[in-house]
């Protein structure tokens, strides 16, 4: 169970993560724009990054489910509170200087935000979980893995037209939008947002969204 949980955990998207360095296009009012987000934005990818961590560490099939239960938990806390950073991040930074650049700030937010949701209602999903029963316990990491495959597959258009054209370059280019290695595991869902950072990585990649354990394999 925990393989097929963490594939559907895999799929989903931020606008940061799938920005990749590239030309020098972008004039000087994007490029502030995208300092403004980016500096923002790095301590809410590196809580994404360490509680993907700690979900994958809790892996095994001999985890306990009471264990895989509250690291869950915690993880798609954390999740949902840096979601809900980015949301703010890209709203309190202003529309970007390019056409249309208040409605596509919008709608950006708005997704953000959505996902922030969905992530805090997993949370409570995963909090109602039977635990002394590993069959029940199983059953119902996989009704978790349908709302996540829903939460992966759902638009993100806003994101991607936020990513696209000057404005993407302009974010490629800074280090706070670019993909974090975990450093540490989520500390039980608190809301410190003074994590350390790590060393950005270029490589870019279109997952967000955590991978996710289970107790035992369906």
């Amino acid at each position: 169970m925990n393989k097929k949980l963490a594939a559907a955990l895999s799929g989903g998207a931020v606008l940061v993560l799938a920005l990749s360095g590239c030309s020098d296009d972008s004039d000087d009012k994007v490029n502030d724009w995208a300092k403004k987000v980016c500096d923002q934005v790095q301590p809410q990818l590196q809580k994404i990054a360490n509680a993907n961590a700690s979900i994958q560490q809790q892996t095994s099939d001999n985890s306990k489910p009471a264990d895989v239960q509250k690291t869950d938990s915690a993880a798609f806390q954390q999740i949902s509170q840096a979601y809900k950073a980015l949301g703010s991040a890209v709203d309190s930074a202003g529309p970007p200087p390019v056409d249309d650049g208040e409605t596509t700030q919008k709608e950006a937010v708005k997704e953000l935000n959505a996902s922030s949701a969905a992530y805090a209602k997993l949370q409570e999903k995963v909090d109602d979980l039977e635990t002394k029963d590993q069959g029940k316990f199983a059953d119902g990491l996989k009704g978790v893995a349908e709302e996540l495959n829903k939460i992966s597959t759902s638009g993100d258009q806003a994101l991607q037209k936020l990513q696209s054209g000057d404005v993407g370059t302009a974010m490629a280019k800074q280090e706070g939008c670019q993909k974090p290695t975990a450093s540490a595991s989520p500390s039980g869902g608190s809301s410190d947002d003074s994590e350390p950072s790590a060393k950005p990585s270029t490589e870019p990649s279109k997952e967000a969204s955590p991978s996710a354990s289970a107790g035992k394999k369906a």
